[in-house]
């Protein structure tokens, strides 16, 4: 491996595993990228790069400037880490109900946080709504380029290389590639990328069971960080995916702990939904296929909630 210039060059290139012990041996082959590796713990340091360096190339963001979003933690993360190597401020709105960690690590990147309260902890449309509003509040001040993650279609080209890792490292053998959706960057950009190699590729979106909205439900509260908006993404096209699954918060712990315990993979919840669905679709196609998704972030990021605590 070459030396990085600087930790930008350290985003991308992760592993790809196979899980041995949750997945049953009559089911296909069940591949996970290992998010997890990228500089912040996070996919969503793909996604940040690519957001800031075409906001720089088309002069929305110039040297000196401030950069503004709205983020449970995940994505604010990555973008103070692209803005603490650049150069940049950062101002991000967030909330309590997303893990502690999460904030601090933000603030240690050099970010100014703004926390908006939550009622019970619970990740509700009400309280995405609200941080929204104070970001696009804050945007109006001079010098600011505003990332606005749910409408930031610079963001997809940043999972285009994931796609090209995900069909290199399993030499074109994809059937099937599950992703959770929160601002639908990752799969959208991704599976653009796997289909064009694999047109028969199957595409499988995750919303959690209390939060069905992409299937046409109701919107209700669930606690499975960084998915689950509460309302369709305007990035979100139904032609991106052929079938939308739907997760429970205590299905997606539970395999987040059995990750874990059983194949020493530390992961947040949201990957434990991953797997979960990737599971029901390994036991549809059968053996001798292969099915990939994403442990899109670390565990480390949650260690003072309920995820490993209370198990």
């Amino acid at each position: 491996m070459s030396i990085a210039k600087n930790v930008l060059e350290a985003i991308g290139n992760t592993p790809l595993v196979e899980l041995r012990r949750v997945v049953p041996a009559d089911h296909a082959r069940v591949l996970v990228k290992l998010e997890s590796t990228n500089p912040t713990g996070s996919m969503k340091d793909r996604m940040a790069i690519a957001a800031i360096e075409r906001a720089e190339s088309d002069g929305r963001l110039s040297p000196g400037g401030t950069v503004v979003e709205y983020s449970g933690g995940s994505t604010g993360a990555s973008l103070a880490l692209v803005c603490a190597a650049k150069g940049y401020k950062i101002r991000i709105v967030t909330s309590d109900a997303f893990s502690r960690e999460k904030r601090d690590h933000m603030r240690a990147l050099g970010a100014d946080l703004i926390v908006v309260p939550s009622e019970g902890g619970q990740i509700t449309k009400e309280l995405i709504g609200k941080m929204v509003e104070q970001a696009q509040r804050i945007s109006e001040e001079p010098r600011t380029f505003y990332s606005d993650q749910l409408r930031n279609e610079d963001a997809i080209a940043g999972y285009h290389l994931l796609g090209e890792e995900i069909w290199s490292q399993t030499r074109g053998s994809v059937d099937a590639f599950v992703q959770v959706v929160g601002t639908a960057h990752s799969i959208a950009g991704t599976a653009a990328v796997l289909r064009s190699h694999n047109p028969n590729l199957r595409v499988i979106a995750v919303e959690p069971t209390e939060s069905p909205v992409l299937s046409g439900g109701e919107p209700g509260a669930h606690k499975i960080e960084g998915i689950g908006l509460g309302f369709v993404p305007p990035l979100w096209k139904a032609s991106i995916a052929d079938e939308i699954m739907a997760v429970s918060t205590e299905e997606a712990k539970a395999m987040t702990r059995r990750l874990a315990s059983q194949e020493a993979l530390f992961a947040g919840t949201s990957s434990g939904a991953n797997v979960v669905a990737a599971i029901r679709v390994a036991e549809r196609l059968g053996a001798g296929r292969t099915v990939v998704t994403l442990l899109v972030d670390s565990g480390l990021k949650y260690l003072t909630t309920d995820l490993y605590t209370s198990s």
